[in-house]
């Protein structure tokens, strides 16, 4: 709802003056002798130079150097093993008290699903509630004017042609060179690689004399470093780290009853129809075998391959040499808890109390505040016309009957005790007459009621 101040660009000028007043200034009611609060914005003015900027800040005057003292250098003490036996006993080891374990039982109450055959209401509130109100269609307000085309020509100038000022445009200048006169005559093609050009004549290349191959005289050395150090000598068999098979179960006969067979209701299965194959019908024609592979093929006489079969290797029977550098070198160490290490304090803590005196405290100075002016307007009169507190909900609602708990008065509303789950929640179950057919029905519906 923005008004500019600008005179806009009409078609038809109307000969108004530009206003130059908001709409909040046109419609807001003045209260009495109060004004309306006046602009924070800073008039626009240009600052005076107020000379050269000190650089010298509250921390810089009032900042006190401290002496840098290095700390102590604390030699490392020597370590030193205890003496005695380390005591592997924990607090858990010495009261911890073995139990029997048994099987678990399951905590999970009884699934029951709660059925009824009474046939579910599918009105919802909204429908029993609602009444359709018979509307009138609005008739429109717009004013059907037919366009008529203006007879005379359109001669009023726009922004741009008034606002635009044609201006002289300066060339800039060319950087094409100068029209250069070809030489006369014809091209002279020599280059200086041309006329410089001394050909060398290239000699043969090197080529080395190819060895004739020597056989050695000597025999092939084929002891390894693993056939010449390796005794195959026997060794102890590995002790299996596999756990003993031991029995985790309960002794307690078995019910008989399981979980499916409490909550499994049959159902009717129809049978499948079965699909039956269409019957192969063999080929009449007969049927080419050949192929290119055997029109083509050529068959070769070709020898088998020996196989490549190691040579058996040679048993030992003297005993397993089991030292190794592990067993030798090792030794066990003896290890002691380690103390707790604290560091000494190297910064000593402050004597004395706390002044709490602060850089704001010490120079801050009070100044009484002013109450703000109120702009809260003066109240209206009320009108003497009672209130209509009437609405579409308090006419059109319809009272429901409320449900009546069953574990108040069981007997009279037709329900009887069923049991009661581990929480404490009471179940009743309607007495209804028992009806012929199958097995598969649903029985009466279990209702809880508040313990």
């Amino acid at each position: 709802r923005h008004r500019c101040c600008h005179r806009p660009t009409k078609i038809y000028e109307d000969g108004l003056q530009p206003s130059r007043k908001t709409e909040y200034l046109e419609n807001y009611p003045g209260y009495g002798n109060i004004c309306p609060p006046e602009s924070c914005k800073p008039k626009p003015a240009l600052q005076e130079d107020q000379g050269r900027m000190d650089g010298t800040t509250t921390f810089k005057s009032d900042y006190l150097p401290y002496e840098i003292v290095t700390r102590p250098f604390r030699p490392q003490a020597e370590y030193r093993p205890k003496s005695g036996k380390i005591d592997l006993g924990t607090i858990y080891q010495r009261d911890y008290n073995p139990h029997k374990i048994g099987p678990v039982t399951l905590a999970r109450p009884r699934e029951r699903k709660h059925t009824s055959e009474a046939k579910v209401d599918t009105v919802p509130t909204y429908r029993d509630h609602y009444r359709l109100w018979k509307s009138q269609r609005t008739e429109s307000c717009k004013v059907e004017r037919d366009y008529e085309p203006p007879s005379e020509r359109f001669g009023n100038p726009s922004t741009f042609q008034d606002d635009y000022i044609p201006r002289q445009p300066n060339p800039p200048p060319s950087c094409k060179p100068c029209d250069a006169k070809l030489p006369e005559g014809p091209f002279d093609g020599n280059t200086i690689h041309r006329t410089a050009y001394v050909v060398h004549e290239l000699e043969p290349l090197f080529v080395r004399p190819r060895e004739e191959y020597k056989p050695s005289d000597q025999p092939f050395e084929d002891l390894t470093t693993h056939q010449r150090d390796f005794k195959g000598i026997p060794g102890e068999q590995a002790k299996s780290c596999k756990p003993e098979n031991q029995k985790i179960g309960s002794d307690d006969p078995f019910k008989g009853t399981t979980e499916f067979q409490d909550r499994y209701q049959p159902y009717l299965v129809t049978v499948p129809e079965l699909h039956k194959p269409t019957e192969y019908v063999p080929p009449t024609d007969k049927m080419d075998l050949k192929s290119s592979n055997r029109l083509d093929y050529i068959k070769h006489k070709v020898a088998p391959r020996a196989p490549i079969k190691p040579a058996p290797a040679r048993k030992t029977t003297g005993p397993f040499q089991g030292k190794t550098t592990t067993k030798e070198d090792y030794q066990p160490w003896r290890v002691c808890p380690q103390g707790l290490i604290k560091k000494e304090e190297e910064i000593q803590k402050p004597t004395g109390k706390f002044a709490s005196l602060t850089t704001f405290r010490s120079h801050y100075i009070p100044h009484q505040a002013k109450p703000p002016q109120s702009f809260k307007p003066v109240q209206a009169i009320p009108t003497g016309v009672p209130f209509k507190d009437e609405t579409l909900y308090r006419t059109e609602y319809t009272p429901k009957k409320p449900e009546v708990c069953p574990g108040v008065n069981p007997g009279a509303l037709g329900y009887v005790y069923v049991n009661t789950d581990p929480q404490g929640h009471k179940f009743y179950r309607q007495v209804s007459p028992e009806r012929s057919g199958s097995s598969c029905s649903p029985g009466p519906e279990e209702v809880p009621a508040v313990s």
